[in-house]
Protein backbone atom coordinates (compact mmCIF):
# COMPACT_ATOMS: atom_id res chain seq x y z
CA UNK A 1 0.00 0.00 0.00
CA UNK A 2 3.32 2.35 0.74
CA UNK A 3 3.99 2.34 -3.00
CA UNK A 4 0.61 2.94 -4.42
CA UNK A 5 0.33 6.10 -1.51
CA UNK A 6 3.32 7.60 -3.21
CA UNK A 7 2.32 6.86 -6.61
CA UNK A 8 -0.96 8.63 -5.83
CA UNK A 9 0.81 11.25 -4.37
CA UNK A 10 3.03 12.01 -6.77
CA UNK A 11 0.45 12.10 -9.51
CA UNK A 12 -2.19 14.21 -8.07
CA UNK A 13 1.17 16.68 -7.06
CA UNK A 14 2.40 16.67 -11.48
CA UNK A 15 -1.74 17.32 -11.49
CA UNK A 16 -1.82 20.28 -9.58
CA UNK A 17 1.10 21.79 -11.16
CA UNK A 18 0.12 21.53 -14.41
CA UNK A 19 -2.73 23.19 -13.30
CA UNK A 20 -0.47 26.90 -12.23
CA UNK A 21 -2.02 26.89 -9.03
CA UNK A 22 1.09 25.08 -7.10
CA UNK A 23 2.23 28.56 -5.73
CA UNK A 24 -1.08 28.64 -3.66
CA UNK A 25 -0.44 25.55 -2.03
CA UNK A 26 2.32 25.39 1.39
CA UNK A 27 5.76 24.21 0.22
CA UNK A 28 5.16 21.74 2.92
CA UNK A 29 1.60 21.04 5.15
CA UNK A 30 2.78 22.39 8.95
CA UNK A 31 2.12 20.45 12.19
CA UNK A 32 1.58 22.34 15.44
CA UNK A 33 4.85 20.76 17.28
CA UNK A 34 5.53 23.79 19.13
CA UNK A 35 2.01 24.39 20.73
CA UNK A 36 -1.25 25.09 20.13
CA UNK A 37 -2.02 26.98 16.78
CA UNK A 38 -5.83 28.87 17.25
CA UNK A 39 -6.98 28.78 13.61
CA UNK A 40 -9.48 31.35 14.87
CA UNK A 41 -8.39 34.22 17.13
CA UNK A 42 -11.77 35.17 18.66
CA UNK A 43 -11.98 38.63 16.87
CA UNK A 44 -12.31 38.18 13.18
CA UNK A 45 -11.44 35.41 10.10
CA UNK A 46 -7.74 36.26 9.95
CA UNK A 47 -6.30 33.53 8.32
CA UNK A 48 -9.45 31.86 7.37
CA UNK A 49 -10.81 32.11 3.51
CA UNK A 50 -14.35 32.03 2.72
CA UNK A 51 -15.60 29.75 -0.65
CA UNK A 52 -19.27 29.91 -1.44
CA UNK A 53 -20.80 27.67 -4.28
CA UNK A 54 -22.91 30.99 -5.40
CA UNK A 55 -20.49 34.03 -5.02
CA UNK A 56 -17.32 32.11 -5.09
CA UNK A 57 -14.58 34.32 -2.87
CA UNK A 58 -16.87 37.12 -2.32
CA UNK A 59 -19.58 37.02 0.64
CA UNK A 60 -22.11 39.49 -0.21
CA UNK A 61 -24.56 37.71 2.24
CA UNK A 62 -22.57 37.92 5.06
CA UNK A 63 -22.82 34.18 5.36
CA UNK A 64 -19.42 34.16 7.62
CA UNK A 65 -18.78 36.61 10.21
CA UNK A 66 -17.58 36.71 13.49
CA UNK A 67 -19.40 38.14 17.18
CA UNK A 68 -18.53 37.52 20.67
CA UNK A 69 -16.38 35.49 20.14
CA UNK A 70 -17.69 33.28 17.94
CA UNK A 71 -17.61 32.34 14.14
CA UNK A 72 -21.35 32.25 12.86
CA UNK A 73 -22.11 30.77 9.72
CA UNK A 74 -25.77 31.67 8.82
CA UNK A 75 -26.23 28.40 6.80
CA UNK A 76 -27.36 30.60 3.34
CA UNK A 77 -25.83 28.86 0.81
CA UNK A 78 -23.31 26.28 0.58
CA UNK A 79 -19.84 26.88 0.88
CA UNK A 80 -16.98 26.48 3.59
CA UNK A 81 -14.33 28.35 5.55
CA UNK A 82 -10.88 27.22 5.12
CA UNK A 83 -7.74 27.88 6.52
CA UNK A 84 -4.74 29.12 4.57
CA UNK A 85 -1.88 26.58 5.40
CA UNK A 86 -2.56 22.76 4.94
CA UNK A 87 -1.52 20.79 7.93
CA UNK A 88 -0.46 17.19 8.73
CA UNK A 89 -0.34 15.38 11.86
CA UNK A 90 -2.19 17.50 14.82
CA UNK A 91 -5.15 17.16 16.97
CA UNK A 92 -8.18 19.16 15.85
CA UNK A 93 -10.26 20.60 18.55
CA UNK A 94 -13.42 22.16 18.14
CA UNK A 95 -16.87 23.55 19.57
CA UNK A 96 -19.31 23.64 17.66
CA UNK A 97 -23.31 24.99 18.71
CA UNK A 98 -26.65 24.66 16.58
CA UNK A 99 -28.60 27.97 15.50
CA UNK A 100 -32.17 28.39 14.62
CA UNK A 101 -31.69 28.95 10.67
CA UNK A 102 -32.46 25.74 8.79
CA UNK A 103 -32.81 25.18 5.03
CA UNK A 104 -36.73 24.58 5.52
CA UNK A 105 -36.88 21.19 5.43
CA UNK A 106 -37.87 18.25 8.17
CA UNK A 107 -34.15 17.14 8.13
CA UNK A 108 -31.75 16.82 10.61
CA UNK A 109 -29.20 20.01 11.42
CA UNK A 110 -26.35 19.37 8.90
CA UNK A 111 -23.09 21.12 8.89
CA UNK A 112 -19.02 19.20 9.03
CA UNK A 113 -15.52 19.65 9.31
CA UNK A 114 -13.67 19.30 6.44
CA UNK A 115 -9.81 17.48 6.91
CA UNK A 116 -7.06 17.13 4.60
CA UNK A 117 -8.53 19.00 2.10
CA UNK A 118 -6.56 19.09 -1.61
CA UNK A 119 -6.73 20.96 -4.38
CA UNK A 120 -8.37 24.42 -5.73
CA UNK A 121 -11.14 25.88 -4.02
CA UNK A 122 -14.89 24.07 -5.03
CA UNK A 123 -13.71 21.48 -6.67
CA UNK A 124 -16.00 18.89 -5.44
CA UNK A 125 -19.87 18.52 -4.85
CA UNK A 126 -20.71 20.66 -7.82
CA UNK A 127 -18.59 23.46 -6.49
CA UNK A 128 -19.32 23.71 -2.60
CA UNK A 129 -16.38 22.04 -1.58
CA UNK A 130 -12.58 20.47 -1.69
CA UNK A 131 -11.48 17.19 -2.12
CA UNK A 132 -11.05 15.98 1.67
CA UNK A 133 -12.45 13.56 4.23
CA UNK A 134 -15.49 14.85 6.13
CA UNK A 135 -16.12 14.62 10.01
CA UNK A 136 -19.90 15.01 10.18
CA UNK A 137 -21.54 17.35 12.44
CA UNK A 138 -25.45 16.52 11.53
CA UNK A 139 -27.62 15.86 14.37
CA UNK A 140 -27.57 12.30 14.95
CA UNK A 141 -24.12 11.42 12.86
CA UNK A 142 -21.55 13.36 14.91
CA UNK A 143 -18.42 11.49 14.12
CA UNK A 144 -19.70 9.91 10.90
CA UNK A 145 -16.49 9.86 8.36
CA UNK A 146 -16.90 10.89 4.57
CA UNK A 147 -14.37 10.46 1.48
CA UNK A 148 -15.56 13.69 -1.14
CA UNK A 149 -13.30 13.07 -4.04
CA UNK A 150 -13.12 16.20 -6.03
CA UNK A 151 -11.74 16.90 -10.09
CA UNK A 152 -8.85 18.98 -11.13
CA UNK A 153 -9.45 19.65 -14.48
CA UNK A 154 -10.98 16.82 -16.38
CA UNK A 155 -8.90 14.25 -13.73
CA UNK A 156 -10.54 12.71 -10.27
CA UNK A 157 -8.71 13.72 -7.17
CA UNK A 158 -8.90 10.33 -5.37
CA UNK A 159 -9.83 9.93 -1.76
CA UNK A 160 -10.20 7.07 0.14
CA UNK A 161 -9.69 5.36 3.66
CA UNK A 162 -10.02 1.68 5.77
CA UNK A 163 -11.95 0.69 8.75
CA UNK A 164 -12.37 -1.86 11.00
CA UNK A 165 -16.35 -1.90 10.47
CA UNK A 166 -19.54 -4.39 11.45
CA UNK A 167 -22.91 -3.83 9.49
CA UNK A 168 -25.21 -3.15 11.85
CA UNK A 169 -29.31 -3.72 11.54
CA UNK A 170 -29.42 -0.63 9.27
CA UNK A 171 -26.93 -2.57 6.85
CA UNK A 172 -24.69 0.59 6.98
CA UNK A 173 -20.91 0.06 7.84
CA UNK A 174 -19.80 1.30 11.56
CA UNK A 175 -16.35 1.37 13.26
CA UNK A 176 -15.61 -1.64 15.33
CA UNK A 177 -12.14 -2.57 16.73
CA UNK A 178 -11.42 -6.39 15.25
CA UNK A 179 -14.51 -5.54 12.71
CA UNK A 180 -14.06 -6.73 8.28
CA UNK A 181 -11.96 -4.17 7.14
CA UNK A 182 -13.58 -2.24 4.29
CA UNK A 183 -12.71 0.46 2.07
CA UNK A 184 -14.50 3.65 1.58
CA UNK A 185 -13.97 6.14 -1.95
CA UNK A 186 -17.90 7.04 -1.87
CA UNK A 187 -20.02 5.62 1.28
CA UNK A 188 -20.43 6.83 4.36
CA UNK A 189 -18.50 5.34 7.68
CA UNK A 190 -21.26 5.53 10.79
CA UNK A 191 -19.94 6.25 14.38
CA UNK A 192 -19.86 2.86 16.38
CA UNK A 193 -22.67 3.67 18.09
CA UNK A 194 -25.04 5.23 15.81
CA UNK A 195 -28.98 4.34 16.44
CA UNK A 196 -29.78 2.18 13.24
CA UNK A 197 -33.97 3.68 14.24
CA UNK A 198 -32.23 7.13 13.90
CA UNK A 199 -34.93 8.77 11.77
CA UNK A 200 -32.69 11.28 10.85
CA UNK A 201 -35.99 13.79 11.78
CA UNK A 202 -34.98 17.96 13.03
CA UNK A 203 -33.68 17.91 16.05
CA UNK A 204 -34.30 14.55 17.08
CA UNK A 205 -31.68 12.22 19.14
CA UNK A 206 -30.47 8.73 18.89
CA UNK A 207 -30.95 6.63 21.84
CA UNK A 208 -27.06 6.46 22.42
CA UNK A 209 -26.13 9.71 20.95
CA UNK A 210 -22.83 11.49 22.63
CA UNK A 211 -23.44 14.81 21.49
CA UNK A 212 -24.70 17.81 23.34
CA UNK A 213 -28.30 18.84 22.95
CA UNK A 214 -29.15 21.39 19.88
CA UNK A 215 -28.96 24.67 22.93
CA UNK A 216 -25.44 24.07 24.31
CA UNK A 217 -22.06 23.20 22.82
CA UNK A 218 -20.42 19.97 21.30
CA UNK A 219 -16.66 19.36 21.55
CA UNK A 220 -15.26 17.37 18.89
CA UNK A 221 -11.83 16.10 18.65
CA UNK A 222 -10.24 14.75 15.21
CA UNK A 223 -6.80 13.13 15.67
CA UNK A 224 -4.90 12.86 12.82
CA UNK A 225 -1.15 10.83 12.82
CA UNK A 226 0.34 9.91 9.82
CA UNK A 227 -2.05 8.27 7.51
CA UNK A 228 -4.90 7.84 10.73
CA UNK A 229 -7.75 9.45 11.81
CA UNK A 230 -9.32 8.97 15.09
CA UNK A 231 -12.70 11.14 16.17
CA UNK A 232 -13.63 12.13 19.29
CA UNK A 233 -16.90 13.73 20.46
CA UNK A 234 -17.32 15.56 24.29
CA UNK A 235 -15.05 12.48 25.36
CA UNK A 236 -15.84 9.59 23.91
CA UNK A 237 -13.83 7.63 21.08
CA UNK A 238 -16.67 6.75 18.62
CA UNK A 239 -14.81 6.58 14.80
CA UNK A 240 -11.12 5.71 13.76
CA UNK A 241 -9.84 4.90 9.95
CA UNK A 242 -6.30 4.53 8.74
CA UNK A 243 -4.82 4.60 5.27
CA UNK A 244 -6.16 7.38 4.43
CA UNK A 245 -5.78 9.44 1.32
CA UNK A 246 -4.61 12.27 1.03
CA UNK A 247 -3.07 12.45 4.90
CA UNK A 248 -3.08 15.95 4.48
CA UNK A 249 -4.43 19.57 3.75
CA UNK A 250 -6.38 22.29 4.72
CA UNK A 251 -8.72 22.12 7.40
CA UNK A 252 -12.46 23.37 6.50
CA UNK A 253 -15.59 24.49 8.39
CA UNK A 254 -18.77 23.82 6.33
CA UNK A 255 -21.98 25.70 5.27
CA UNK A 256 -24.39 23.15 4.71
CA UNK A 257 -27.83 25.24 5.02
CA UNK A 258 -28.23 25.49 8.41
CA UNK A 259 -27.24 28.22 11.10
CA UNK A 260 -24.35 27.40 13.09
CA UNK A 261 -22.19 28.47 15.62
CA UNK A 262 -17.89 28.00 16.40
CA UNK A 263 -16.84 29.01 19.54
CA UNK A 264 -13.04 26.89 19.43
CA UNK A 265 -10.82 26.15 16.30
CA UNK A 266 -7.90 24.78 16.93
CA UNK A 267 -4.65 22.65 16.85
CA UNK A 268 -2.69 20.45 19.59
CA UNK A 269 0.64 18.86 18.93
CA UNK A 270 0.07 15.05 19.02
CA UNK A 271 0.97 13.27 21.89
CA UNK A 272 4.31 11.39 21.43
CA UNK A 273 5.17 7.97 23.50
Amino acid sequence: MARISLRLVAWLLSLISASGIAEERSPEPLSPTGGVVNLFNGRDLSGLSAWLKDSQRADPKQVFTVHDGMIHVSGEGLGYLATEHEYRDYRLVLEYQWGQRTDGGKYVRNSGVLLHATGPDGNAKNGAWMASIECQLAQGCAGDLIPIRGKLKDEVIPVSFKSETVLGLDKRPRWKTGGDVMTFTGRQLWWSRHDPDFKELLDTRGKDDVESSRNEWTKVECVCEGDRITVIVNGHTINHCFETFPAAGKILLQCEGHEIFFRKFELHPLKRP
